[in-house]
């Protein structure tokens, strides 16, 4: 009778940061730092948690995916963070990358549209200890087209007060575009990414965006 192994996962996040991003020219101290750390695995369905740490996309229900890892990693890298920003996400997904930019800046409130969508990332966050710096609000509000016309995910910068308990859900569309935020998510098909006003190129090799 044969037994399934259990993946090392400490072993897989260093190898999926080695080879997909570190290769890739993700070069941030903090964002690598940030990958390696966070369990991946426990933002993917059961069935695929042996591949959490592989290169694609992942269905994660609803018709959604878990980002690539690299996206994930570039959208982070792009916004710069410091450690002091209050960072609004639009479109939590499985709320890995809330997750991850949980790690990075000094607290993040994440937005989903899906109810079913929102309620298991609420649970991701927390079986995987995240859920401490990472808020999740669920909201009937399209977020997503008020940023662009090609959809995916979202995360603005804001370096200034926390959010309020009650508006941040409505901050997004007034504060995001106010000097001194940042902006990162996927601004055409060709895989661009806006930050600040400025559209910085995402097209690095064999990088994809994966919405």
């Amino acid at each position: 009778m044969e037994t399934s192994v259990i993946p090392d996962w400490a072993v897989e996040r260093r190898k999926m940061v080695d080879t997909q991003l570190i290769r890739r020219g993700i070069h941030d101290a903090r964002v690598l730092a940030a990958m390696r750390e966070i369990p991946r695995e426990e933002f993917v369905p059961t069935e695929s948690r042996v591949i959490a740490y592989s290169d694609p996309p992942i269905g994660i229900g609803y018709g959604q995916t878990i980002s690539q890892p690299y996206m994930t990693a570039l959208m982070a890298e792009c916004l710069e963070l410091t450690g002091n920003e209050h960072v609004l996400e639009v479109g939590a997904g499985c709320g890995y990358a809330a997750a991850v930019l949980g790690a990075l800046a000094h607290d993040v409130v994440t937005v989903e549209i899906v109810p079913e969508l929102a309620a298991q990332a609420r649970r991701n966050l927390k079986r995987a200890g995240r859920d401490g710096k990472s808020q999740l609000r669920w909201t009937q509000r399209d977020f997503g087209s008020s940023f662009a016309g090609s959809g995916g995910v979202f995360a603005v910068a804001l370096d200034e007060r926390p959010f309020a308990d009650e508006r941040e859900c409505e901050v997004s569309e007034r504060r995001a575009s106010r000097p001194g935020s940042r902006r990162a998510g996927p601004a055409s098909r060709r895989s661009k990414l806006s930050r600040g006003g400025r559209t910085a190129s995402a097209a690095r090799p064999r990088g994809r965006w994966s919405p």
